[in-house]
């Protein structure tokens, strides 16, 4: 059996009484392992992989175990448990007909903020992980560069202290960093915007913010934001303008 930690398999092993013996396949070791792992599967034996929780692969061990053995022309056969992200969306409230996992958000604030802007054009429903010592960072991060938006915040799914939020990045932020300290596992499912009704033309819009001297590929950003609209249609309206030499909408 080849688990994240075999600390923690071997507390599920004892309680169901099962006697197998266990490797430890983690991020620091997953090379080494993948063809070992491999070799026993070639002499005939099996091989449960296992992750500390939810499931292997899904930002955790075990990819390139996978790679190797499918390599090996071996047979991979899921057995799929608890999934924190499904888990998470299924109960959020939010959209499930469409939906976009993304993992975990960078640590560092200038990188988080950048991939959270790439995110917000994004019209499926949003899947990521936080860990709790950067959550209410997180929080603000989302509210900046996403703005008002529906989501549930998942806290310890499946487990004694399983608990959801839901509401607004400022709404979840406010309950957040009333307690003492937040701890555990955290899953996030960001919705879309509402749009906003306006029939404001978004060019005159971004005409009007350059008049105050803001950079046009601010002004692009702000006037999608304000407008409820996609910043790539708004990014594409503009280009279009710039090629049009009478500087006249197409029709």
């Amino acid at each position: 059996m080849a688990c994240e930690d075999t600390r923690q398999t071997q507390k599920l092993l004892h309680h169901f009484d099962i006697r197998k013996p266990t490797l430890a396949c983690h991020e620091h070791n997953e090379h080494a392992r993948a063809r070992e792992i491999v070799e026993i599967l070639q002499r005939g034996d099996s091989v449960a992989l296992v992750s500390d929780a939810g499931t292997p692969l899904i930002s955790d061990p075990g990819y390139r175990v996978v790679v190797a053995v499918v390599e090996a022309g071996l047979n991979v056969v899921p057995l799929p448990g608890a999934s924190a992200a499904l888990a998470a969306l299924a109960a959020s409230g939010l959209p499930t007909n469409e939906f976009r996992f993304v993992g975990f958000l960078p640590p560092k604030q200038t990188a988080r903020r950048k991939a959270l802007a790439a995110l917000a054009d994004e019209r499926a429903t949003l899947i990521l992980y936080e860990s709790p010592h950067r959550i209410l960072e997180s929080l603000q991060d989302i509210e900046a560069e996403m703005g008002d938006r529906p989501m549930a915040l998942a806290r310890e799914l499946t487990k004694l202290h399983e608990e959801f939020l839901r509401g607004s990045a400022a709404q979840i932020y406010a309950v957040l960093s009333a307690r003492d300290s937040v701890k555990g596992e955290i899953t996030l499912v960001i919705g879309q915007a509402a749009a906003e009704v306006s029939n404001a033309d978004p060019l005159e819009e971004i005409a009007s913010l350059e008049a105050q001297g803001m950079a046009r590929m601010d002004a692009i950003k702000t006037a999608a934001k304000r407008l409820g609209l996609p910043k790539r249609e708004v990014y594409r309206l503009a280009a279009e303008q710039g090629n049009n030499p009478a500087g006249k909408r197409r029709g």
